[in-house]
């Protein structure tokens, strides 16, 4: 028996890895490493909500596990700046209370992130050059340079008595990434040479054959694709990706356009971009109400919104209800970006808005103007030829993308493969991978300011009542259960305003009298009696006549 399964810490002699989000699913990332009585935590990653959960904007894994031992929690290190990443560390620190390491961009965008937060001068944000090497209690870390759809993705090459981890983060291969380090071969080959125990890798786009494609091609095709119009252009993309940014803005240059930044996020990035040292020699941004009184071909707007967020500049002007941005025919939107999963209603509707109002739009799928920040199969064979590990973990991927990576590990030659899984500890020596506990990983829901676990009662009943409605009832007895006043009842959700709604109300009145009527005198005594009948009464007419079984809330007072 190991010393984590008598002690719940490990030992000296051993290394575990412990994801708590990231595996099995896309977003949230939430590593740990853990060796000689010590927690090393990669990331803190949030994703976001969709219409299964009403009401609620952000989710992020449940840290309950390493709360618990925050005493040896050695820090957090934050591979790069995107907010399944990072965007969590405002709302779990509180629970952790750990030093966080980040290089120069990804530091000064999370300070930005976490401006307003009443914790902030109690942090200590550690910047760390890139390339570099690092030490923090129990753990050697070596930062390893990679390409990636945003500004300083790394490589984490952590050093242990046990054994080398090489964390890849996301990562791809990209020859000219345009803006920041291309991925440092040689660091990564020097690293397989010195042994590599295991590498925890980005699986995104196991499913893909080939290569993700290169960020200078795509520069290359905007700054084409804008010169061939006449009218206003604007360009939607990912905030974060900064290179696609620049690309965006060279495209305006070369072809005389001002360059107008529309939603705040982009004016975060910049800020941020800026103070790392990037974006030195970019034209003056321009607010929107800045370009309005020049020539349609003299005009380029950068949006947010490429992903259909109602609330995010993309959206707004594609309804007329952006203050200072309008198109009309003539005009053009190009979506530099992909879709993701789950998005694709909600960018369905923006375009055919557009559409409508005769706004050519230019996707991915009409012209090269996005690349992945994943890799594809061609290029996880190639790391797996440049670090030679002997054991492979699969990360950051849904079920099918974790398989397929650990299949195809398995033909690169690699001992051992094994996908992970939130929850799933799994112990990392010379023998290979083996899952020696699972432990409880969760989801905590963001429910306005509060914090709600997955399971809570507040996001179960919005649930239901956005699917089935609400039923609400009052009545007012005396001591013998008769009836003092008429009932009033309240429906949301359910009927239609039609002419028979008054019937139907009329129906549910009548049911719940005839129940509190059919009560003997001793259940008549007994409130909670009286509600549980009448709520069960109400639920049975209603699902006769809507198939439809509301939320049922009685209120009973007696005079």
């Amino acid at each position: 028996m190991t010393n984590y399964k008598k002690t719940g810490n490990p030992s000296a002699d051993e290394l575990l890895f412990l994801p708590l989000g990231g595996s099995g699913e896309i977003g949230m990332n939430l590593n740990l490493y853990g060796p000689d009585g010590k927690w090393l935590i990669v990331d803190v990653g949030i994703t976001f909500g969709d219409s299964t959960t009403p009401g609620v904007d952000v989710i992020m894994p449940d840290p309950a596990f390493i709360a618990k031992r925050s005493d040896q929690i050695s820090a957090i290190i934050l591979t790069h700046g995107h907010e399944d990443h990072l965007g969590a560390v405002q709302y779990l620190w509180p629970k952790l209370k750990c030093p966080i390491y980040a290089t120069p961009f990804t530091a000064a965008f999370l300070r930005r992130k976490l401006a307003d937060c009443s914790f902030l001068n109690d942090m200590e944000i550690i910047e760390i050059p890139l390339s570099s090497k690092f030490s923090v209690d129990k753990f050697d870390i070596e930062l390893i340079s990679l390409t990636h759809s945003i500004l300083e993705p790394n490589a984490l090459l952590i050093k242990t008595p046990v054994g080398n981890i090489m964390h890849t983060g996301d990562w791809k291969l990209d020859p000219d990434p345009a803006l920041g380090e291309k991925s440092d071969e040689e660091a990564l080959i020097k690293a397989g040479d010195e042994g590599i125990l295991a590498m925890v890798c980005d699986s995104t786009n196991a499913l893909n054959d080939g290569w993700s494609g290169s960020e200078g091609e795509i520069r290359k095709n905007l700054i084409d694709l804008v010169a061939s119009k006449s009218g206003k252009v604007a360009i939607a993309c990912f905030a974060s990706n900064v290179a696609r940014l620049e690309s965006a803005v060279l495209a305006g240059v070369e072809n005389g356009r001002k360059i107008a930044l529309v939603g705040r996020s982009l004016w975060r990035i910049v800020d941020a971009a800026k103070e790392a040292g990037y974006l030195k020699d970019a034209p003056k941004f321009l607010e929107a109400s800045d370009v309005k009184g020049l020539p349609s071909n003299k005009i380029l707007y950068i949006c947010t919104g490429s992903q259909g967020e109602p609330r995010a500049a993309l959206s707004r002007i594609a309804v007329k209800n952006h203050p200072d941005v309008s198109l009309t025919k003539g005009d053009c939107v190009i979506f530099s970006s992909r879709e993701i999963p789950g998005n694709e209603i909600s960018i369905s509707n923006i375009q055919n808005s557009l559409i409508e109002q005769n706004i050519e739009i230019i996707t991915a799928n009409d012209y090269n103007i996005h690349a992945s920040g994943h890799p594809y199969r061609d290029e996880l064979r190639q790391m797996y030829q440049w670090v030679r590990p002997h054991i492979a973990i699969p990360v950051h991927g849904e079920a099918r993308h974790l398989e397929a990576h650990a299949t195809l590990a398995s033909q690169c030659g690699i001992a051992h493969s094994m996908a992970a899984r939130n929850g799933r500890c799994m112990s990392l020596n010379k023998d290979g991978v083996q899952i020696i506990d699972e432990v409880f990983s969760s989801r905590l829901y963001l429910d306005g300011n509060r914090l709600l676990p997955m399971d809570n009662n507040a996001l179960k009943s919005r649930r239901k009542m956005s699917w089935n409605g609400f039923v609400l009832i009052s009545l007012v007895i005396d001591d013998d259960g008769d009836l003092l006043i008429d009932p009033e009842i309240t429906v949301e959700g359910l009927f239609d305003n039609d002419n028979d709604e008054y019937e139907k109300l009329d129906k549910l009145i009548s049911v719940a009298e005839s129940a509190l009527n059919k009560l003997g005198k001793k259940a008549i005594m007994n409130d909670d009696k009286i509600r549980e009948t009448i709520r069960i009464s109400l639920s049975r007419i209603c699902k006769k006549i809507t198939a439809k079984r509301p939320i049922i809330k009685v209120h009973l007072a007696r005079v």
